[in-house]
């Protein structure tokens, strides 16, 4: 039974500015000198969260893929977060999480946020993704899928949870942030899981201004960590003995109502 050692990165990213963003992350990895499993950015880690699609995206197999296959090498890690790609014409707000030997898998942002019109820039994703890596299970999800319980789901099937953390990565206002502290904690409890959330800081071209609140919670609800408003790279080890012995105590997921989830 394998602990895990998750690395949130907390960034304040130049708008749109590719490339001295892929620099600064470099720096701040290089100088964390890091020992984890995984590394993880916020939404839209390279541009911030623009809806200038068909001005900034990259094709799956671009630079920044190939920048966190790199990366994902030389820290002997997985990398992950979220980048705006193109593909057969349509945009996506794609999750990608690279891992050393470089396999990638990605999951598609499912809830596009309407408030700030990404419905009419970027196709929504249709499929959940879990993913399996050192004997846990994650869910991936990206900002605005927070808010719909239904999507993030967890259950049990002959004894074996879907997942054993929850993962999001976000550009999370300041004006909202009370939301997203509550949903966050609210995933981890109602799942039986760990609940991890990646934020940015500092404003944005439109003026919008964030401030982290990048957290770490445990089935319990319990706070592992809570990143004011700096960038900064933190790294913290997760107990799956704990987690499992949890569950066992308190085995409420077990009662949870049935559903079929629609799609489409």
């Amino acid at each position: 039974m394998q602990d895990l050692r998750i690395t949130l990165v907390q960034p304040n990213p130049q708008w749109l500015k590719v490339d001295e963003n892929l620099e600064n992350y470099t720096s701040l990895l290089d100088v964390s000198e890091l020992a984890t499993d995984i590394i993880i950015l916020p939404e839209m880690f390279t541009t911030g969260f623009t809806m200038e699609s068909s001005k900034v995206a990259e094709p799956m197999h671009g630079r920044t893929h190939s920048w966190m296959q790199e990366q994902a090498q030389k820290h002997n890690s997985v990398i992950c977060g979220s980048i705006i790609i193109e593909e057969q014409g349509e945009y996506y707000n794609r999750f990608l999480w690279v891992e050393p030997e470089g396999a990638t898998i990605i999951y598609d942002k499912r809830h596009l946020f309407r408030m700030a019109n990404e419905n009419d820039f970027y196709s929504a994703g249709k499929q959940l993704v879990d993913i399996s890596y050192k004997g846990w299970r994650i869910r991936p999800q990206v900002c605005y899928d927070i808010r719909f319980p239904v999507w993030a789901r967890n259950s049990v099937t002959d004894g074996e949870f879907d997942y054993d953390i929850l993962l999001y990565v976000a550009n999370w206002p300041q004006a909202r942030i009370l939301a997203w502290d509550t949903l966050l904690l609210a995933r981890a409890m109602e799942n039986s899981s760990f609940s991890i959330g990646v934020n940015r800081v500092g404003e944005d071209e439109n003026g919008i201004i964030y401030n982290g609140h990048s957290a770490v919670y445990d089935s319990r609800g319990i706070n592992y960590c809570f990143l004011e408003d700096t960038e900064q790279v933190f790294t913290i080890k997760l107990e799956k003995s704990l987690l499992e012995k949890y569950r066992k105590q308190f085995p409420a997921i077990l009662d949870a109502d049935d559903f079929n989830l629609n799609k489409e």
